[in-house]
Order: C-alpha cells, then sequence, then structure tokens
C-alpha cells in the first residue's frame, strides 16, 4: 500500500529567498503526522505545495498515490483541508456552506451530523460572520470532514478553542484515526502534538531538522520535556 503523502526534493524559493529546502516526507496511511516549526519556517508553503495550490521548484509529490497537479480531480474527492479563513459571502449561512461544500463531491458525509459531533449543530441558521472564533473554528473542521477524506490536513487544529473544546476535537481526531483517516496537521500546541502525533517533523529555514517522535525528540535533546525539544530544534528559545 502506498503510503498517505510521499514528498521527495521539494524545493521553494521566493524572490532568491529559499523557503523550502530539499524536503522529504513519508506519511503512513491511518496515522497522524505533525508537520511543526516556528513562523516562518516553510510549514504553509509546504502544504500548499502538497496540495498542489503552489508551483514547487523542484521535487515530487503524491497524496494517496496520485500527483495533485497531474491528478487533481481524484485526490480532491479523497483529500480534506481545514484553512483558518475563508472568503465566503458576507450574510452566508452555516447550512448554506455546508450543503454548497458537500455539492463539490461524490460522497460526501453527513455535514449535519459532523456539526452535531463538533458543537455546532445548533448554529446550522447562524450566519457564518456571527460565530465566534471557536464555533468558526469548528465549522472549518466539518468542512474539512465533509468530503469524506481518506487524508485530510488540518491548520492549527484547536485555535481558538476552550480546554474542554480542545479535548473534545482531540477525542474525535483519535475515533478518525481509529476509523483508517489519515491526519497531517500543524500546530503550535506542544501538548496537542504530544496527545495526538504519531510521528513529527520539525522545519527550520524550510529544512527539516528533526524526525520521529515527540518522545525521541526530547531524548535527542536531553530535555524532560518535549516542548524544550522543541523550542531548541526550532530555535525558537531566544523568541520567548
Amino acid at each position: 500500500m502506498s503510503a498517505a503523502v510521499s514528498v521527495r526534493g521539494l524545493t521553494k524559493a521566493y524572490h532568491g529567498r529559499t523557503v523550502l529546502n530539499g524536503l522529504d516526507l513519508t506519511v503512513p496511511r491511518g496515522t497522524v503526522f505533525g508537520l511543526l516549526g516556528a513562523n516562518g519556517a516553510g510549514k504553509s508553503t509546504a502544504i500548499e505545495c502538497m496540495l498542489g495550490t503552489k508551483q514547487a521548484d523542484t521535487g515530487s509529490v503524491q497524496l494517496l498515490g496520485r500527483d495533485p497537479k497531474r491528478d487533481r480531480r481524484e485526490p480532491f474527492q479523497r483529500v480534506g483541508m481545514q484553512f483558518q479563513e475563508g472568503d465566503y459571502p458576507h450574510e452566508i449561512r452555516v447550512w448554506e456552506l455546508c450543503e454548497e461544500t458537500a455539492c463539490l463531491y461524490r460522497a460526501p458525509a453527513d455535514w449535519r451530523t459532523l456539526c452535531r459531533r463538533f458543537g455546532i449543530g445548533d448554529k446550522l441558521n447562524a450566519a457564518v460572520r456571527s460565530l465566534s472564533g471557536g464555533e468558526r473554528q469548528r465549522l472549518f473542521i466539518v468542512l474539512a470532514l465533509i468530503p469524506d477524506p481518506e487524508l485530510v490536513f488540518l491548520d492549527e487544529l484547536t485555535t481558538g478553542l476552550d480546554a474542554r473544546a480542545r479535548r473534545g476535537v482531540w477525542k474525535t481526531s483519535e475515533e478518525l484515526k481509529e476509523q483508517g483517516l489519515t491526519v497531517f496537521l500543524t500546530s503550535h500546541f506542544m501538548d496537542e502534538v504530544e496527545a495526538l502525533c504519531d510521528e513529527i517533523c520539525i522545519l527550520k529555514h524550510g529544512a527539516a531538522v528533526f524526525r520521529g517522535t515527540a518522545a525521541e525528540a526530547a531524548r535527542q535533546c536531553g530535555c524532560a520535556r518535549f516542548e524544550d525539544a522543541y523550542l531548541m530544534l526550532s530555535d525558537e528559545v531566544g523568541d520567548e
């Protein structure tokens, strides 16, 4: 069986500045993988190149065994993406956005069930712009799961959620993995990374400086806590 995500030698530069520098990644199916790094480390560019929304300078990408640029239609049907924000009509309601999203896919999941699962089942008639930050974040996760995907990219999964809501989303993520879904996430919450990720990659200036588990990162750096190891490896120590 092919990997869910396979990246080889990915490079990208803007105006002579290298943003990705020979990135290699392999994400097994049915796992939770975390791409970590300081702001500007290249995480967003890497994901955009993986999804085919941005053209890498060199390298190759396969999602579920398909090239996301050449075979765009098939990965689109099988891959979900949670964006932090979206350019939606000003007055669009939650149910309208979910219904419009579902129409894009051959066999969408039941978005009403997803909304209830993520605690926004009572917000279907609300305008998206009227939702709180946490409610909007949960809606974006629902939108990513409407394709009933085999692979989903989650960008800052629980930003804006309170502690109880974060734990609920974690539990759902674990259940989705048990059902065979592959989850590719970015996060700045190291407790979230430790709780969810089977494996991580830490980027620094566009290059991978660590691949392995959170526990292995802590041991490699001689740290009692993974968060301390992450700060050392990502070079965020000086930003505190």
